[in-house]
């Protein structure tokens, strides 16, 4: 989730649908200056005795946060209620890293032109965090669900908002609180050049978001035992609130567009409101009482644009809209697939020629074609079948080949001469076998581990 930093004070307010959706008509770019941001967390654990760490321990987050400023990183506070400041989060160069509500840290980076830039980052990143946690006695598990903790055993984050969050969640789903505190995930965020560019991808990557949840699906393991599933943190989301996530059909529907995303995100009930440093409860709240200055916990304030910000941060459907798209449905995982996931969506999404064939593929299908997939991929991963017949390993090896030849299309070459396809070479193994990350994972649980899961813990990031 995104980190809140001071609005200015002299902030235009939102009154009107035009305001609304100024931020996506804002993301529009040409080709030419089209980019690639990824995000991906990890779990932090203490390697003496495999804790996760709590924020103010020696060795702690903090520390851990605070140890980034040797390679140029500056820090974000947040002040809480007692006038505490606490570091929330380290900003430089290449993006931010910040602190999840259980100490899970995330490298939100910087918007890059070519994904040998992105996977240059990722390597950045992680030798620092290495190189940290050698020092501080902790490791790092790329994985999409802790495999052993129970929420009680994890710690919490001084955060504002996560205090919200997290006494709103179990109001709404059961699984809340585990989406917040057990899981990790890996995202990318695509521009689009116009509207109809924007919609066209939103449905592809709405149809196909369970095709990536089955690839990179990595979270077997619950409180140390299999869980029946291959991506538990997919499963997770389906019992969060159905107020703000799922596969939204009206995306699909004639007419959808920014003002649709417009009146849907005023329907998804608020979390918080951000003034003088703090963060106000308003979970449960209605955007449009706000708009019309009769938000409870603010009466007479309207929102600001910064406001409307947050609130577009704070629904979670597979795919979410912003001045950008965000491909939300893969598990945490290694540094291969971090890359991976980034050359899987710019080889559909940055070739009109690949985004028009992935679309041909995919928009045949029913809105219940489209839910099933969904919710058979956590399970059955890449042997769920497929509408009209076939498997999701089948739709790999076609969608596959349409990223290759999107991205042998863009040409963007590294100093050896190398385009970006190499970058899915980890999902053409995936695809060839028809074994998920999870499925190895479950072998090795059922044999090398002898029905030990803290052998996980020795995994290379």
């Amino acid at each position: 989730m995104s980190t809140r930093e001071a609005s200015a004070a002299d902030e235009p307010i939102i009154e009107s649908l035009d305001d609304l959706t100024a931020p996506m008509r804002a993301g529009e770019k040409p080709k030419a200056d089209w980019r690639i941001g990824t995000e991906h967390e990890k779990f932090v654990y203490h390697t003496d005795d495999n804790h996760a760490p709590s924020y103010d321990e020696d060795a702690g987050i903090r520390d851990i946060l605070m140890s980034l400023k040797r390679f140029g990183w500056e820090p974000i506070e947040e002040v809480g209620p007692d006038g505490t400041a606490n570091v929330i989060a380290m900003k430089g160069a290449d993006g931010t890293v910040s602190l999840e509500p259980a100490g899970q840290l995330e490298l939100s980076g910087a918007p890059l032109e070519t994904l040998h830039e992105t996977c240059n980052e990722t390597g950045r990143h992680l030798a620092q965090v290495k190189e940290i946690g050698e020092e501080c006695g902790v490791g790092y598990l790329g994985l999409g669900m802790w495999p052993d903790k129970t929420r009680e055993e994890l710690p919490v984050m001084p955060k504002g908002r996560y205090k919200i969050m997290m006494n709103h969640m179990p109001k709404v789903g059961n699984l809340g609180l585990d989406m917040m505190l057990r899981t990790c995930t890996i995202q990318v965020n695509l521009d689009y050049s116009s509207e109809a560019d924007m919609v066209k991808k939103f449905r592809v990557g709405l149809a196909l978001q369970p095709l990536a949840t089955a690839l990179f699906a990595n979270s077997p393991f619950t409180e140390g035992k299999p869980n029946g599933y291959l991506s538990y943190r997919s499963h997770i989301w389906s019992d969060t609130d159905p107020h703000r996530t799922g596969m939204l059909p009206f995306v699909f529907e004639d007419g959808f567009g920014y003002e649709r995303w417009a009146e849907y995100m005023l329907d998804v009930p608020m979390y918080f409101v951000f003034r003088d440093g703090q963060y106000i409860d308003a979970a449960g709240l209605s955007f449009r009482d706000f708009m019309e200055g009769k938000l409870s916990v603010l009466p007479g304030e309207r929102p600001t644009a910064s406001d409307w910000w947050d609130h577009l941060s704070t629904a979670f459907p597979e795919v979410r809209l912003k001045s950008f798209l965000e491909m939300r449905g893969a598990d945490g995982g290694p540094w291969s697939r971090i890359c991976a996931l980034p050359a899987f969506w710019v080889g559909l999404m940055y070739d009109q020629g690949a985004l028009d064939a992935a679309w041909d593929r995919v928009k045949g299908w029913t809105m219940e074609e489209r839910e099933k997939l969904r919710n058979d991929a956590p399970k059955l991963g890449l042997q769920s079948p497929l509408p009209g017949g076939g498997t999701m390993q089948d739709l790999g090896r076609e969608v596959l080949d349409i990223a290759h030849k999107g991205l042998s299309a863009r040409a963007r070459l590294n100093v050896s001469g190398d385009n970006e396809t190499g970058f899915l070479e980890t999902l053409d193994e995936i695809v060839s076998t028809g074994k998920v990350p999870a499925q190895r994972l479950l072998d090795a649980y059922h044999g090398e581990w002898g029905g030990d899961v803290s052998h996980v813990y020795k995994q290379s990031f």
